[in-house]
């Protein structure tokens, strides 16, 4: 917490207050540091320098003062560097590298860093404080500001712990989380609390608060390469990105789903490492849902020291306590396995290496193939006939919501409607666009004064700095639902049991080498991840390659006919708040039990809203 004119320390109470609510982010130690309108606390989870790297870490005056929440994986060049132009470390912490190296090169000290990380850095000299969040944020940073204080912290439950916080909900915010299944950044779910985004810095001092963009990701840039020659280029960096990433003082291990990704990792793992790699998975009862025999084939292949548990989750238990640990609406129903497979691996790792990133990076998601197909349609067929023919269409057919999607011509058609983006938004939208102008009430409608949350990805779209469309996309979700979805899911899940995942097909080496590979070898006919999966054709099992892919899923569908039945009932029409449409409401719920239309989705995202609500509103 940074108060501006304040020239005396900050109260002890209200930080520690603050940092109460972050122990489970930190349960190996706590440290404080207090100064003029300043205060520091911080939860760590000991992993470097684990006896000595006690945060936050200062320079060799006392002027500077840093806190790190994540790893630099590249600190050991970076200190060698630094010791040779005279600076005096005290500790072996990578967080220490941070202070020197902005003594050397002030703001522009982050792009240096090759890691994840939320840094809040202090110059007392200058009473200019730093907040600074990773290229694609893996870790979290939350500030409010006004005219008087900013305050920071890695959850939004340790900015409300600081008290005086207006919690009036963003509209906008709230109309995003039901087109997204969360609230994109900046944005939170509070008007006066924002999102860091990822691969930006925040200045902060009494004049002024500056955000400034220190990465991108570039598609604009296009090598030619063989595949041949590609296939080389990926097994390289990937190895060198999961060497840097097992750095560490502590159990290391990855997650292992038997997918293509999680597989290419443990692959280089065990090849560098000089024992068995600690691998962990999950199982469930349900086998549409299991992939344990999967991993269990993987691990075989490694000869892995594999750990796995089928887990029979408890749906009222789990619900209530993600939406504790996610601290805002979040609707991803992954971030059920998440949470159980971190759990998990608690007890083997305090470390986990993951694959996440793959399919953004290499454009993996079916749905690339989907919109790829839906726009050669659009190319043949002139804008006024598809929004004449294929809109009423898509109004008129039937949902069928059970079908996979190629049968479901009702999503088809209305995507078809609309422009390529447009179109996208359609198909990932939880509730599409024509359904959310109905959840809404007339109240809140107004309130939205026309908003369209498909601006959030409009904005990206324009960015990405190529006119091939399938790169563009791929541009919106590494800068939406990538850091917004898949990586605050993971965050949370693993903080919630104090593990640290680390991914190493998110290093920012491989993710700009990715991004000039033409992207018909990305996606080439209907196989996503063509050329990664060339890459790795001799070091994982064929099975691996050649198998559909699975999503991380729980029975939803069934959880509404059964143990979140009346639960659901009783939040969703207990009491009403005046934001949703209570006949919407009655239509979800009634089609959803008596089997006409699938709505386990949107219930999922309701529920988790209104939990929310009675958790943090209440």
């Amino acid at each position: 917490m940074f108060e501006f004119e304040r020239r005396e320390p900050l109260p002890q109470q209200q930080i520690r207050r603050m940092n109460q609510t972050i122990v489970h982010r930190g349960p190996d130690d706590e440290g404080f540091y207090s100064g003029d309108g300043i205060s520091f606390g911080f939860r760590r989870l000991s992993i470097i320098d684990v006896a000595g790297g006690h945060q936050p870490i200062p320079n060799e005056d006392g002027s500077l003062w840093v806190m790190l929440n994540g790893e630099i994986y590249n600190y050991p060049e970076l200190r060698r560097e630094l010791e040779s132009r005279g600076h005096k470390f005290s500790t072996r912490s990578d967080t220490e590298t941070i202070v020197h190296l902005y003594e050397e090169q002030g703001e522009e000290c982050f792009k240096q860093l090759r890691g994840m990380f939320a840094v809040a850095l202090w110059d007392a000299k200058k009473r200019v404080l730093l907040l600074a969040r990773d290229r694609v944020g893996k870790k979290p940073l939350f500030y409010a500001a006004d005219f008087r204080r900013i305050v920071f912290g890695s959850e939004l439950k340790a900015l409300l712990a600081a008290g005086d916080l207006d919690r009036t909900i963003d509209p906008q915010a709230l109309s995003d989380y039901f087109s997204f299944g969360y609230v994109p950044a900046p944005k939170t779910i509070y008007r006066s609390v924002r999102k860091l985004q990822p691969g930006h810095y925040l200045v902060v001092s009494s004049r002024e608060i500056r955000e400034v963009n220190y990465w991108n990701f570039d598609f604009s840039r296009v090598a030619e390469h063989s595949e041949e020659e590609w296939c080389e280029i990926l097994r390289h960096e990937l190895c060198e990105a999961t060497r840097v990433r097992m750095m560490s003082e502590v159990p290391l291990g990855a997650f292992l789903s038997g997918g293509v990704d999680s597989s290419a990792v443990v692959g280089n793992m065990s090849r560098l490492l000089q024992r068995p790699v600690t691998t962990c998975s999950i199982g469930f009862n349900d086998r549409e849902y299991d992939e344990s025999g999967y991993a269990r084939e993987v691990a075989s292949f490694f000869k892995t020291e594999h750990h796995e548990e089928i887990v029979t989750p408890d749906a009222l238990d789990i619900v209530d306590k993600l939406v504790w640990h996610y601290d805002e609406p979040f609707a991803d129903s992954s971030a059920v396995p998440t949470y159980y497979v971190s759990k998990i691996a608690r007890r083997h790792v305090t470390v986990a290496l993951g694959g996440d990133g793959g399919d953004e990076t290499f454009a993996g998601y079916r749905r690339y193939y989907f919109d790829q197909m839906e726009n050669r349609l659009r190319r043949y067929v002139p804008s006024p006939i598809r929004k004449g023919v294929f809109g009423p269409l898509g109004s008129a057919y039937p949902a069928l919501a059970w079908a996979p999607r190629i049968f479901r011509a009702k999503a088809t058609f209305e995507s078809l409607s609309r422009s390529p983006l447009a179109g996208y938004f359609n198909s990932v939208s939880i509730f599409r666009p024509a359904d959310k102008q109905k959840l809404f009430s007339q109240d809140f409608a107004q309130l939205l004064a026309g908003y369209d949350s498909l601006s959030v990805l409009q904005h990206h779209y324009d960015r990405a700095g190529t006119d091939d469309h399938l790169s563009r996309i791929q541009y919106v979700d590494i800068k939406t639902y990538l850091p917004d979805d898949i990586l605050a899911k993971v965050d949370r899940a693993s903080m919630a049991v104090s593990l640290e995942v680390r991914a190493p097909l998110l290093d920012q080496q491989l993710m700009e080498r990715a991004a000039t590979i033409p992207s018909f070898l990305k996606l080439k006919g209907r196989t996503g991840k063509y050329i990664f999966k060339k890459a790795i054709e001799s070091q994982v099992p064929r099975d691996v390659l050649e198998r559909r892919k699975q999503g991380f899923a729980v029975p939803l569908n069934r959880w509404f006919r059964e143990e979140l039945r009346e639960v659901t009932r009783e939040v969703l029409f207990g009491s009403d708040d005046g934001i949703l449409n209570r006949k919407m409401l009655n239509k979800i719920w009634n089609q959803h039990q008596n089997g006409t239309y699938d709505r386990s989705s949107h219930l999922w995202a309701l529920l988790m809203y209104r939990k929310w609500r009675l958790a943090f509103q209440a």
